[in-house]
């Protein structure tokens, strides 16, 4: 696979088929993808229960029970499950304008990864990124697993998008990834097939 075919920085969807009930209508952002296999973070499943300042809170970067005016977007983060995997910990996509030296990852067009509670604090103090998504968790691959999963009909791939990873409009998230392509739902079969 050369360079060029790597999907870094893109969209996975998931179309309707997609068995593996943790994925169904996903939209993972791929903030990483190799020969040795691949990392993604999904944008459009919030966590049960949990605000971004109740996760301030349980992470002592807020005192409890205090009542403390946060910025903007900190009171109108979500908090998304990333995927299965690591499901404890956090990582933010977040725009360039907030980096930490050797802690974020310049992805692709401007998206930047970090993981680490210094960017949640900075987020919290109003020093952060403009824009910005917590997820606990994320979804990986093993090398060849993703591109036989999109071999066989799993997943679309498109192109990024600031809105669709960062806005808060998180019931729409799938319907428009696939309007990037000229896609509407109605137009997707749930049945899998090879020309």
């Amino acid at each position: 696979m050369a360079d060029s075919d790597f999907l870094t920085g893109r969209l996975l969807i998931a179309m309707p088929q997609m068995e593996d009930e943790r994925f169904a209508h996903a939209v993972i952002y791929l903030c990483s993808h190799s020969a040795d296999g691949a990392m993604g973070i999904v944008v459009n499943q919030p966590a049960a229960n949990l605000t971004f300042p109740d996760l301030l809170r349980q992470l002592d970067l807020i005192p409890e029970g205090e009542d403390i005016v946060l910025p903007n977007l900190a009171t109108r983060m979500q908090v998304h499950r990333g995927g299965p995997v690591e499901t404890g910990r956090g990582f933010v996509l977040h725009s360039q304008d907030f980096i930490i030296d050797n802690s974020t990852m310049l992805i692709q067009d401007g998206i930047c990864l970090t993981a680490t509670l210094d960017i949640l604090r900075a987020i919290a103090e109003g020093r952060g990124p403009s824009e910005a998504m917590l997820a606990l968790g994320y979804a990986g691959w093993g090398a060849g697993q993703l591109e036989t999963e999109i071999q066989e009909n799993g997943w679309i791939i498109a192109p990024a998008d600031s809105a669709i990873l960062f806005d808060g409009a998180v019931d729409s998230k799938w319907d428009r990834a696939l309007a990037k392509l000229g896609i509407s739902p109605g137009m997707l079969s749930s049945e899998a097939g090879h020309a």
